[in-house]
């Protein structure tokens, strides 16, 4: 089923990265900085997925505290939830009325979602280079050092201060590509928030 299987890659494999800055006045030190800085992050976002065989569109909400934690929902076309509580990763399906778990620390790796959620990430697995400009969104090329990473690239855009875009690659080919609005760096979250409780009747799976 793609929407299942590229969502559940793209927050387990995928999910997002943000900084803040201009590529002339150095948007890998930007990115840097607000890597080393921001504790928590949240904001909306519109999600296009194209395969081979087809492209999907999905827009949401989501939030971040460090270390560990994020919760992302999608609400249009279907709604799904993903949630990493620093253990475990859970994916909600409300259609499916399904529930599938798995180890956070095995599954996120070396993906967005490990950058965003630990601070230590970026410059571990990833190598960094300013990547010019598109329609007023400034960027930064992030590379896996690692072969078996799940993704050939990662593009992360700014505009202005704002985390503006952000665009996967996979090694299957699969481009993911993220807009952002309303972003706010200073979020007032709790951990209780990332708690998750899966839903009464729902069918509970391990991945």
């Amino acid at each position: 089923m793609m929407k299942q299987h590229n969502l559940f890659k793209f927050l387990t494999a995928s999910a997002l990265t943000a900084t803040i800055g201009f590529a002339q006045a150095g948007a890998v030190d930007a990115l840097k900085k607000f890597n080393n800085d921001a504790d928590g992050i949240s904001g909306s976002f519109t999600q296009t997925v194209q395969g081979k065989k087809k492209t999907q569109t999905a827009h949401g909400t989501f939030k971040i505290l460090r270390p560990g934690l994020f919760k992302w929902e999608y609400t249009k076309p279907y709604k799904q939830t993903i949630v990493g509580d620093g253990q475990t990763i859970w994916l909600y399906d409300v259609d499916l009325a399904q529930v599938t778990k798995s180890a956070q620390d095995q599954t996120i790796g070396d993906s967005p979602a490990a950058i965003l959620s630990n601070k230590n990430a970026l410059d571990s697995s990833y190598s960094l280079k300013e990547d010019g400009s598109s329609n007023g969104i400034d960027y930064v090329l992030a590379t896996p050092k690692k072969n078996n990473a799940g993704y050939q690239y990662i593009r992360i855009g700014f505009k202005g201060d704002n985390l503006a875009a952000m665009q996967l690659k996979d090694s299957f080919g699969n481009q993911t590509s993220i807009s952002f609005g309303g972003l706010n760096t200073k979020p007032n979250l709790s951990r209780g928030a990332f708690k998750f409780t899966p839903p009464k009747g729902v069918d509970v799976l391990s991945n």
